[in-house]
């Protein structure tokens, strides 16, 4: 697990600097997803995994100044332009793992995560501890602002029958985490799984 998180670390903190030019257009796509997420105001969301905070903004619109806004993530350099670009404004930021979260069991309402599940060194265990944060009933939005077969286009590979991200495998996997998927949308413009935390 260790080689995994430092791999992980190294592979953000080499990118962290220029993470948002790389990626100019992509907020419109963060806004809707976290309107789909459906907060409330005075909501307590977690953006597991935040990077640079892209997603904080939205975040703190949907759950107004009564709600709480958490960005968690485990390299440093990501937080510091996350800070850089005054979106600590928006949430607390966090140094931490999502595989141990500090945060009080049943403490949040949701979980915001974009482009969380490829990087998650062992998916179930990890999104058991998402639901452990999670009051029952609560959210998980697993989020990409392009879809798979988007994503495999830009990285030169193709979609592979193991992927994390198939209807197929993330619905079980959810489940056997204990959430129960709602919603699954994997087009071109964007990736979108729901779950609801199960009792």
């Amino acid at each position: 697990m260790n080689d995994e998180r430092t791999r992980v670390q190294e592979f953000f903190t080499a990118r962290a600097a220029d993470w948002d030019a790389r990626f100019p257009d992509d907020g419109p796509a963060y806004r809707a997803a976290v309107t789909e997420l459906g907060l409330r105001p005075g909501s307590h969301v977690l953006d597991a995994g935040c990077g640079t905070g892209r997603a904080l903004p939205a975040l703190r619109e949907a759950v107004g100044p009564s709600g709480a806004v958490l960005g968690a993530d485990l390299t440093p350099a990501m937080l510091e332009a996350a800070k850089r670009a005054g979106r600590d404004h928006d949430g607390q930021l966090l140094l931490a793992d999502v595989a141990h979260l500090p945060l009080r069991t049943g403490s949040l309402d949701a979980v915001f995560g974009a482009g969380l599940i490829a990087h998650l060194p062992d998916p179930e265990e990890n999104l058991r501890e998402l639901r452990r944060v999670v009051r029952p009933g609560g959210l998980l939005a697993l989020f990409h602002p392009i879809g798979r077969a988007a994503l495999a286009a830009r990285q030169g590979r193709q979609i592979t029958p193991g992927d994390l991200r198939a209807e197929a495998n993330l619905s079980p996997l959810l489940a056997g985490s204990g959430w129960d998927m709602t919603t699954y949308v994997d087009e071109d413009a964007r990736f979108l799984a729901l779950a609801v935390r199960q009792d």
